[in-house]
């Protein structure tokens, strides 16, 4: 879990922005990141379907891998 440090910014008495330490940010950018490639890789996956597969072995042997 990712634990924030925020500065908020106030304009005329109201929250405008949040401010927060460079690490953090970056951590967040990270989880989002991750967060949409797993929602690409599901995607991906409910694409598939009923897609005929091979096992690894397989696939090793029929193009001379391993």
């Amino acid at each position: 879990m990712i634990e924030l440090h925020p500065e908020i910014l106030t304009k005329n008495g109201r929250k405008e922005f949040a401010v927060l330490p460079y690490e953090e940010f970056l951590a967040i950018t990270e989880a989002l990141t991750d967060y949409e490639d797993l929602q690409d890789l599901r995607a991906a996956k409910a694409g598939e379907g009923s897609a005929a597969t091979i096992s690894l072995k397989e696939a090793a042997k029929r193009y001379g891998v391993g």
